[in-house]
């Protein structure tokens, strides 16, 4: 009877999972967004500025980022909550407050801020999702902007408020755009997952078609 017990529980959570896979790939396909009406110019020369945001689990972020053009850095961390120095354990619980983040450092000569949220709210994750992104959920996955000045939060207000008004989602912008007050990187094995797992069931099933989204509707970016 155990054993029994045993199959019938792993059946019912392949279902589950393939049933998180298909509600998620019908959600998260690329959607083709306008520029931002509100944007920072190109600086007329090379510098670093960064940007942390978050959207579900950090490895598919990450990996969207990897590969655009003009971010130099993009490291998974932890942001949004009150804890101090936390691990992943702890975050996971849900416990801490803190969102899986990813610190994006570009360079504002090659891509602005506007083009980077265009692509994080096109390719890198559902937005009108509350709470989660596919199979994931908790407010450690939510959606958000973490600005670190008054430029940042101008620019990402803007852009909800200018993609909420075309109404290019079926459901409106849940994205939270709140003040940075701290990031903390994550242990060493969730930097570059994706790249170091490709054959991982997780990456191919959910992360790998973000980057495949991102190379097809900004050719131009991808690298």
């Amino acid at each position: 009877m155990n054993r029994i017990v045993t199959l019938a529980l792993g059946f019912l959570v392949v279902l589950l999972i393939l049933f998180g896979a298909l509600r998620h790939s019908a959600t998260s396909a690329a959607v083709a967004l306008p520029d931002p009406a509100v944007d920072e110019t190109l600086a007329a020369k090379k510098g670093h500025e960064t940007i942390v945001i978050a959207g579900g689990c950090f490895w598919g972020i990450q990996a969207v980022f990897e590969h655009v053009k003009g971010v130099t850095r993009a490291t998974s961390g932890y942001s949004g909550g009150t804890a101090k120095n936390p691990d992943y354990e702890e975050v996971s619980s849900g416990a801490t407050g803190h969102a899986e983040s990813v610190e994006i450092v570009y360079d504002p000569s090659q891509i602005t801020l506007g083009t980077l949220l265009k692509v994080f709210f096109s390719v890198a994750h559902d937005p009108t999702e509350l709470n989660r992104q596919g199979p994931d959920s908790g407010t450690q996955y939510r959606s958000a902007i973490f600005f670190g000045n008054q430029d940042q939060q101008r620019i990402a207000q803007a852009y909800v408020d200018q993609l909420n008004q075309a109404k290019l989602f079926s459901r409106p912008i849940v994205t939270q755009i709140v003040p940075l007050t701290g990031f903390y990187r994550a242990e060493d094995y969730h930097q570059d997952f994706a790249a170091h797992n490709p054959d991982n069931a997780y990456i191919a099933m959910f992360d790998a078609p973000k980057v495949k989204h991102l190379q097809q509707e900004f050719p131009g970016l991808y690298r």
